[in-house]
């Protein structure tokens, strides 16, 4: 007999052993893992150890720490001009588990909620562990990896409640532009739907201002912001996000997180106090980098024959064709792992829509990124 529930069995993406892959392959580049590749800046690290000697190691309130919810209006009243009221507010232990929150808290068995495809593949297994139906909406990427408004629109039916949108996009490395965001908002509007903006690589855009999705008109009331210290501070491991909501489902997602882990860790908190001051200098002294290993990327890969890639907008991440190789995506990697030694994630972990496709994360130094595309371009099929 097995003990394991319905809710977790289906396909699973692809498991990657990256600890038996580094003794087989012990020149492994890994470009999989969308992880900063520095450490949390030292000013960070010594402010929270200082707040924890001062005696931040208990539980905090389960709102979030006082201060930290302060810096929060203060930094969104500075960057976009919005008024965020306090009790609109939740300090999540990060916004990956920010997100596992709100689809306990909103969604009933059988409540669709709309997923724009590709997508960070963890949205499935939340909606679906929620008891909920995970329906994918593909965007092309001769559009930009932008929806397209009539396909949203045909993706509605009287069970949706929902629309994730990941802005900036993991996979794709996608904008979306205020033409793009409105269409979203229509159609939320038209068939009364939330949405789910999951914002945690606001600071990784290339050309551009960052437009929250709750700034546009009227769409506070129906918009539930998700927000991260770990991409945008490089604050991985501290697991500490941003939860903006209207009050009634913040106080709600409060209850649920009460029983799961009751408040975001104290000294987290403290460190992403720090990180808000000085989040100006965070973009100046890190986030350049990215941008520049990004476009070097993207350069690498106009030699490589097998590989295609339209202009990259954000994030971290690229997400090449490589249907010219004559092989799949899942297939593609398997071989970027015996002939290269690359570790890169196939597209179809994202959704129908990333088939044909590779994400390589480009949280490594450009000498290492320059080495795994030299040895790609070598790849024989």
């Amino acid at each position: 007999m097995s003990y394991l529930s319905k809710r977790i069995k289906g396909p699973a993406p692809m498991n990657l052993d990256v600890g038996a892959l580094k003794q087989q392959y012990p020149d492994l580049i890994n470009l999989s893992i969308g992880d900063t590749d520095f450490t949390t800046d030292g000013r960070i690290i010594d402010a929270a150890f200082e707040d924890a000697k001062k005696g931040h190691t208990h539980y905090g309130p389960p709102q979030g720490d006082p201060e930290l919810i302060t810096a929060v209006q203060q930094a969104w009243r500075e960057d976009y001009g919005l008024d965020i009221p306090r009790e609109e507010i939740l300090i999540s232990a990060s916004s990956c588990l920010g997100m596992g929150l709100l689809m306990l808290t909103l969604i009933d068995p059988g409540d669709e909620v709309l997923v724009l495809s590709p997508f960070f593949s963890v949205y499935r297994s939340q909606v679906e562990l929620a008891g909920g139906v995970c329906v994918e909406v593909e965007t092309l990427e001769e559009d930009g990896w932008a929806v397209r408004e009539e396909a949203l629109e045909k993706a509605v039916t009287p069970r949706a409640k929902a629309i994730i949108l990941d802005n900036p996009s993991n996979p794709t490395g996608a904008v979306y532009s205020r033409a793009s965001l409105t269409a979203i908002a229509r159609v939320a509007e038209r068939h009364d739907l939330l949405v789910l903006a999951d914002e945690i690589y606001t600071k990784y855009l290339f050309r551009g201002s960052f437009i929250p999705f709750c700034s546009l008109p009227g769409m506070r009331e129906r918009t539930v912001t998700l927000n991260s210290f770990s991409k945008n501070f490089m604050m991985t491991g501290w697991r500490v996000g941003v939860i903006i909501a209207p009050e009634e489902i913040r106080r709600a997602v409060q209850d649920v997180n009460a029983g799961m882990i009751y408040s975001a860790p104290s000294v987290s908190q403290r460190a992403a106090l720090k990180a808000l001051q000085l989040r100006d200098e965070m973009e100046k002294l890190y986030i350049s980098t990215y941008q520049e290993r990004v476009y070097y990327a993207a350069e690498c890969i106009k030699s490589i024959p097998f590989m295609r890639l339209s202009p990259v907008q954000g994030t971290f991440y690229i997400f090449p064709d490589i249907t010219l190789s004559g092989l799949d995506d899942r297939a593609f990697c398997r071989e970027l792992i015996s002939q290269a030694h690359v570790l890169a994630l196939p597209g179809a972990d994202f959704g129908k829509a990333g088939e044909g496709h590779i994400r390589i994360a480009c949280t490594v130094p450009k000498a290492q990124l320059g080495e795994a595309f030299r040895r790609i371009a070598q790849m024989r099929f």
